[in-house]
């Protein structure tokens, strides 16, 4: 079974949250057949390097199977958090996009799978 490299964008979708100096990330399967895709790519480790301009002092992954999804605690990557950053994202929202540029390994036939569900979704709207 051959594999396509794609942004973890192309196979879920995600949301940020904020506490203090630590974010939560949701990163959400588009397709029940993207989630062990998800639990292989999206490793603690490889967000600890995605994130390692900020200097994450810990990540921490826990998955959320019945939903096919992940949350990931971040921490110490928001400067201090929302009133002690200059940054102009002190919440860190736009954080989820960082964590959707990861490149992940996807195996052709659920990457099709991802993209009827999206298609079929779009249309169902």
């Amino acid at each position: 079974m051959s594999n396509v490299i794609v942004p973890l964008h192309a196979i879920a979708h995600a949301r940020t949250g904020d506490k203090g100096n630590r974010i939560n990330c949701a990163v959400i399967a588009y397709a029940p057949e993207a989630f062990p895709v998800l639990l292989a790519e999206v490793t603690e480790a490889r967000i600890a390097s995605l994130f390692a301009h900020r200097r994450p002092s810990r990540v921490v992954r826990h998955e959320l199977p019945k939903l096919h999804a992940l949350n990931l605690v971040i921490d110490d990557v928001l400067e201090g958090g929302v009133n002690g950053s200059l940054g102009l994202d002190g919440h860190g929202k736009t954080l989820s996009f960082l964590v959707l540029s990861l490149t992940v390994r996807v195996p052709a036939p659920v990457l099709a799978a991802v993209r009827a569900a999206i298609g079929a979704r779009r249309l169902s709207v």
